[in-house]
């Protein structure tokens, strides 16, 4: 790998992935991250302790609605990759205004993109043959799935449902848009919903975990049978390590954890997990409470991990019981950090 290459600015860094692909890069790759993000709501730089103090890795507080600034990161830090997971991505704050969706998915990355294609004509050929601009998406950009054993494949026809995955899809085609009309060097990955450590409490998973604890309920959509296919964080960022560097460029790859689950096993097993390490008078399951369902909510996602694993020899290294038991145990010994949260 070319030095150039080393320096990867990542976007939304101080984010639930976006932490997790920095650590990734900055502890196990030995490559220097130069994270830049805006700090919204979601983000926490508490997530990024382990790596603060390292010398291969820096942090630039700007918006990438900011080209300006962007430009002058990557110049600054003469980056020789980019990975793009600054997004607005809770889909119910998306339908309760959508705007900064569009702002910040959007326009934030036609703003960033713009700024790379400057960036990009101003590098020499050899670095031009190894720079990289990696898209990170969602896999509900494909839209819905019937109960039936069919999956998303990367060429699987757009069909968002949210203003959340639409916003996503937009700029995914943006990124495309960019590769073919100007020749910028893209690789892009839509990948299933990730769970872990340090995920911001507005979610699925520490939601429940945190609400069980206090002994609050645990609200479940409809009847909890939506299915979703669950993917440990730090899979999630080892996969994107491997796109970044050994992707073929142009190409797109979905990253999936291989477990499915309806959403109301997913509660009843952070509930078995509860009641086995802080057991309570009655159990937590008690606390399982049914609410209307989210508006336009898709009933199933689920994506084909065949080129993944072929191309590039990735697969999952977490069961999702075992990721779930050790998320649970996660934050159960880290109340400092989600308390730093602002919920």
């Amino acid at each position: 790998m070319d030095n150039k290459l080393n320096r990867v600015m990542v976007t939304g860094g101080a984010g639930f992935i976006g932490s997790a692909v920095c650590r990734h890069l900055a502890s196990d790759l030995g490559l220097h991250v130069i994270n830049v993000d805006k700090l919204t709501y979601a983000a926490n730089l508490n997530s990024l302790k382990s790596i603060t103090d390292r010398p291969n890795y820096t942090f630039e507080k700007a918006d990438i609605c900011d080209g300006a600034a962007m430009l002058a990161i990557m110049r600054k830090h003469n980056v020789g990759a980019i990975m793009h997971l600054a997004a607005e991505s809770h889909v119910d704050r998306s339908i309760d205004g959508p705007g900064d969706f569009i702002q910040t998915n959007i326009v934030g990355t036609f703003k960033l993109l713009e700024a790379a294609r400057q960036y990009f004509s101003e590098l020499n050929d050899a670095a031009k043959t190894t720079f990289r601009f990696h898209h990170i998406s969602t896999d509900e950009v494909f839209g819905d799935l019937p109960f039936d054993d069919s999956k998303f494949h990367e060429d699987t026809p757009y069909n968002p449902s949210s203003p959340y995955s639409s916003s996503k899809a937009a700029s995914d085609h943006l990124v495309r848009a960019w590769h073919h009309t100007y020749g910028l060097p893209i690789v892009s990955s839509n990948c299933s919903n990730n769970y872990g450590p340090y995920q911001f409490p507005e979610k699925l998973i520490p939601l429940m975990i945190l609400n069980g604890l206090s002994g609050k309920k645990l609200p479940v959509y409809g009847k909890g049978h939506n299915v979703r296919d669950w993917l440990h964080v730090d899979d999630h960022a080892q996969a994107l390590g491997l796109i970044l560097r050994n992707g073929e460029v142009g190409r797109s790859y979905n990253v999936g954890g291989d477990a499915e689950m309806t959403n109301l096993d997913v509660v009843k097993a952070i509930c078995d997990r509860l009641d086995s390490v802080v057991p309570k008078k009655a159990s937590h399951h008690t606390l399982i409470n049914y609410v209307t369902d989210r508006l336009g909510h898709d009933r199933r996602y689920a994506v084909d991990t065949t080129r993944i694993k072929r191309e590039l020899g990735w697969k999952p290294n977490y069961s999702f019981s075992a990721g779930l038991n050790e998320t649970v145990d996660w934050y159960l010994g880290n109340e400092e950090w989600w308390k730093s949260c602002s919920r």
